[in-house]
């Protein structure tokens, strides 16, 4: 490809990915899953000049435990920032945050796209066929469901992708010219600022610089001196830890440690409902009390989930083609960080953290793996068809014929699933919006100053309703009791839906603390409503006799 012709293909790849994020963006009216949430409503504090806090306290584990809550005692605060800025300039809005997941997610399709074109060069494909397999990778994760999908959401899941594939290409780039030299050296700096940016996105940043020290140790041919390796591994650890190091100093005053000690401490739970522990947090002890068969278990769990509910059926039909073919296809020194990547993304979160990763841990970083597996099937498609052509005598390309298949198959999965997803934001802003209506008539409005609010969804009553929150912990109506005593003014119990472990199906069973839970009665919808959108929400006034 001339020059002219590489701007253009990545150029139409950007536009056609960006049309198809903000066609869809547009119809999500409502910050879902609950982490995409915290990240805007923090963005929102940050732009009203309250600074980096949460009004949800959503963990216990990490003090200080007070109002505002100093943010990201877990997450990171790099898609914060970038929502921040459009929302400084259109307005503190969801609709505002949205613009940097739509841009950031524009750029992975063409990243794909650069991707899939060095692996053709790599392997030496005819020109008409290298151009068709980049191009044809770029477009099909253009519309691949999970791309698209966490491209209207700004959380975590589009800015790790991103900047995961820079730092994989960089990898590659670097190990493919490992004689020094300026080049060289200037890759190895950029590389050591991308990771360093990856990991204010997301912890799984550690698996690109342990891919980097093997990638880099194991490069070259003639494989350079062991000096120069650790010099190539040495100096992007350092730009890394530079680019961190703020952030790592921030939390040490804030949080009293410089490492996310909660991220680790969820390897220890044994339900999703750990991460909202109050008088039962999490302990080696209560772990390996489950017993060993319960523990591997939650691995097969933990793995189903990740393979099946998270790679597999949102990409179908392309991702069982990649996943099949992924064994005849990630060799070579242009796949290999990716692969790296992937693979110890995929086993920790299965292994380490079987449980959390059922509730989003390995979705959110599941970015750079989706990619690997379009490449994948596209280039499975690719040598089929090549083969068969072969086989057949066939005198002209159809190369075409593989991306076709991809990105209609992507296409038509996307434009299947994806507007169920925008029904459900418009039903849930219908929610928070009956619920702050009906609360202000049966006498309880959600006030910031009337005390904090448990609630099994804090971060969305926190962003809808403008009130500080706190999290229900699946412990006793006891418990709940003590935990509403520790912050002064809260006397309200929020429960959307009967699912949240034992709430709120422990309050009809006559457990002790029981009697201090008194229903509010919302009273009817508005006049003409079709139905009521708090027919499945459960108020609770507490306060004991």
């Amino acid at each position: 490809m001339t020059r002219r012709e590489t701007l253009l293909s990545g150029l139409v790849v950007f536009a056609i990915a960006l049309v198809t994020r903000v066609v869809f963006a547009s119809q999500i009216v409502f910050p879902k899953p609950e982490d995409t949430a915290y990240y805007v409503d923090v963005a929102r504090n940050l732009v009203h000049g309250r600074g980096l806090v949460s009004d949800a306290i959503w963990s216990f584990q990490t003090p200080p435990l007070d109002f505002p809550r100093p943010a990201f005692e877990v997450w990171l605060p790099l898609p914060t920032f970038l929502a921040a800025i459009p929302m400084a300039v259109l307005g503190a809005t969801f609709a505002a945050a949205q613009v940097s997941s739509v841009l950031v997610g524009a750029l992975v399709p063409v990243l794909a796209w650069r991707l899939a074109a060095d692996v053709a060069q790599e392997r030496g494909l005819p020109t008409g066929r290298a151009r068709t397999l980049a191009i044809g990778t770029g477009l099909t994760t253009a519309v691949y469901l999970p791309l698209v999908l966490h491209s209207a959401l700004p959380d975590s899941t589009m800015p790790f992708t991103v900047l995961a594939l820079t730092a994989c290409l960089l990898m590659s780039r670097i190990v493919r010219d490992p004689r020094g030299g300026r080049l060289t050296d200037r890759r190895v700096i950029a590389l050591g600022l991308v990771i360093g940016l990856t990991a204010l996105t997301r912890n799984e940043a550690v698996w690109l610089g342990l891919a980097w020290a093997i990638v880099a140790w194991r490069s070259g041919d003639p494989r350079p001196s062991r000096t120069e390796r650790a010099r190539l591994i040495g100096v992007a650890a350092v730009v890394a830890l530079l680019v961190f190091a703020p952030w790592m100093l921030r939390d040490w005053i804030q949080f009293g440690s410089p490492l996310p000690g909660q991220a680790a401490a969820n390897a220890l739970s044994v339900t999703g409902f750990d991460i909202f522990a109050w008088n039962d947090p999490p302990t080696v002890a209560r772990y390996l009390a489950v017993g060993p068969a319960r523990l591997l278990q939650m691995r097969v769990e933990g793995f189903s989930h990740n393979l099946f509910s998270v790679l597999v059926l949102p990409g179908l039909p392309i991702s069982i083609i990649g996943l099949l073919a992924l064994p005849w296809q990630w060799r070579g020194a242009a796949l290999r960080p990716l692969v790296l990547v992937s693979a110890m993304t995929f086993l920790v979160t299965t292994l380490v953290f079987p449980v959390s990763t059922t509730w989003g841990t390995f979705l959110h970083a599941s970015g750079p793996v989706n990619v690997l597996i379009v490449l994948s099937a596209l280039l499975a498609l690719d040598a089929g068809i090549a083969r068969l052509g072969a086989r057949l005598g066939w005198s002209r390309p159809v190369a075409w014929l593989g991306p076709l298949l991809g990105v209609f198959g992507s296409l038509l999965f996307s434009l299947t699933l994806l507007p169920s997803f925008a029904s459900g934001t418009e039903s849930s802003a219908a929610l928070y919006t009956e619920l702050g209506r009906r609360m202000a008539l049966a006498g309880e409005p959600l006030d910031a100053k009337a005390g904090p609010v448990i609630a099994n969804f804090p971060i969305w009553m926190a962003w809808a309703e403008r009130v500080d929150s706190l999290a229900l912990p699946d412990e006793t109506p006891t418990d709940v009791l003590s935990l509403a005593a520790a912050f002064p003014g809260t006397h309200l119990l929020v429960i959307v839906g009967h699912d949240h472990g034992d709430w709120p199906a422990i309050l009809a069973t006559g457990a002790p603390g029981t009697e201090c839970y008194t229903p509010l009665d919302l009273g009817p919808p508005a006049p003409g409503a079709a139905s009521d959108p708090l027919e499945d929400v459960h108020v609770y006034v507490i306060g004991c006799p």
